[in-house]
């Protein structure tokens, strides 16, 4: 049994303000977690605080690029010498964010050691790009394409190690039916599963044959990203783009369970969740619950 570590990765330099003056709340997803005693009901062991720079994007203007570039591209390796650390280790990192960019330190690390797939159970791809966007900035809805090597070269090529991941070692759970990326994602032969096909499907079968796909001899394992907005707004509001016709939670716990109850996986970050915009908490009980109980049964 691998000791689970968790980590906190509170960045939010990844996502626009919600409001002229301020920022994203999603960088106290790790306190409201660790508060709901996620540390003490997974019997986990303490990974410490890999603390961001400053939220500040200056005179960022449309056009310029990545909105915080310098300090994501100071973070990431930071966030991936603490992941590797425990990556290598043989333990299960727990990686609690932030925002989705905080993934490119998990992929970062992962490129150092070897060669690794993803799994990103999120409501979106996260894949704009300046390839099919004239609105790329906030490097949360970007995260996916920039580890694939699509963007500036400051975020894409970190260490010399660009791609940190293969368009083939991705598999995407969750996307909404009618998501813009998925003619791109089909295209680029990227295995990607709508809400609709996990209810047709299943959601255990369809994990189990990600897992499966992932036990050729030349991948060392897979990550795991999961994006809280993958569930329905009805049941976690708490977002920065709470999109209708989510997961329901009994339909993402047999996803998170098969997934990482593979010996094949090896780290988990959750992200995006706002305790900001969850004034009594609920969405923040439910996202700890549904975290410990795949943890349990896997």
């Amino acid at each position: 049994m691998r000791n689970i570590v968790v980590i906190d990765a509170p960045s939010n330099l990844g996502l626009r303000p919600p409001a002229p003056g301020t920022v994203p709340g999603c960088h106290k997803l790790a306190g409201a977690l660790r508060e709901q005693r996620v540390v003490q009901r997974l019997g986990a062991f303490e990974g410490g605080v890999v603390v961001p720079p400053r939220y500040d994007r200056g005179d960022w203007r449309e056009g310029d690029g990545v909105f915080n570039a310098g300090a994501i591209a100071a973070y990431t390796p930071k966030l991936a010498d603490r992941i590797e650390h425990h990556v290598r280790a043989g333990d299960f990192p727990l990686v609690l964010g932030g925002d989705c960019s905080i993934q490119l330190g998990a992929s970062l690390a992962l490129r150092r050691t070897g060669r690794y797939g993803l799994v990103a159970v999120d409501a979106s791809a996260d894949f704009r790009h300046p390839g099919n966007s004239d609105r790329v900035g906030a490097a949360g809805g970007e995260e996916l394409a920039l580890a694939t090597g699509r963007g500036q070269s400051d975020l894409t090529d970190l260490e010399g190690l660009e791609p940190y991941l293969r368009d083939e070692d991705i598999r995407l759970f969750g996307l909404r039916d009618g998501d813009e990326d998925r003619a791109e994602l089909t295209a680029l032969r990227i295995p990607h599963v709508t809400v609709g096909e996990i209810r047709q499907w299943g959601a255990a079968d369809l994990a189990a044959a990600a897992v499966r796909s992932f036990g050729t001899p030349a991948l060392d394992g897979f990550w795991v990203h999961l994006d809280a907005d993958v569930l329905d707004p009805s049941v976690m509001p708490a977002v920065d783009s709470p999109d209708p016709d989510g997961l329901l939670p009994e339909e993402l716990l047999p996803l998170l369970r098969t997934l990482i109850g593979s010996e094949r996986c090896v780290g988990l970050n959750v992200t995006i969740y706002d305790p900001d915009l969850d004034p009594d908490g609920a969405a923040g009980r439910l996202l700890a619950d549904l975290v410990v109980a795949a943890f349990a049964e896997a």
